[in-house]
């Protein structure tokens, strides 16, 4: 009797770390895609291309960024697939920046 509750114990203990392991993996993905998505609205808004380009390539793979400009500011909103493996679809992180135009910036 001890052995099933020792074995049930042993899993629900991998269950809760894999839980936990996975919930710190979206997190951690969360930051790095609203730190690009701010990245390229900043360097966007100051009109520095060879920067945004930059950014861009420092993104975590499957980054989707689209940058609309506005009358006076820049909205970039980026998405990045984040579900299980070979779902990836399933569950989407997203993010957006807007941030003003400098002045004198280039579009």
């Amino acid at each position: 009797m001890v052995t099933a509750e020792l074995a049930v114990g042993t899993v629900a203990v991998v269950l809760v770390t894999l839980l936990l392991a996975w919930g710190l993996h979206l997190f951690t993905r969360q930051l790095l895609l609203e730190d690009t998505v701010a990245e390229v609205a900043r360097q966007t808004a100051r009109g520095d291309r060879t920067a945004v380009a930059a950014a861009r390539s420092d993104a975590v793979a499957g980054t989707r960024l689209t940058v609309s400009p506005e009358a006076q500011a820049v909205l970039v909103r980026g998405e990045l697939p984040s579900g299980p493996p070979g779902r990836p679809e399933d569950l989407v992180l997203v993010a957006e920046a807007r941030v003003l135009l400098e002045p004198g910036a280039i579009r």
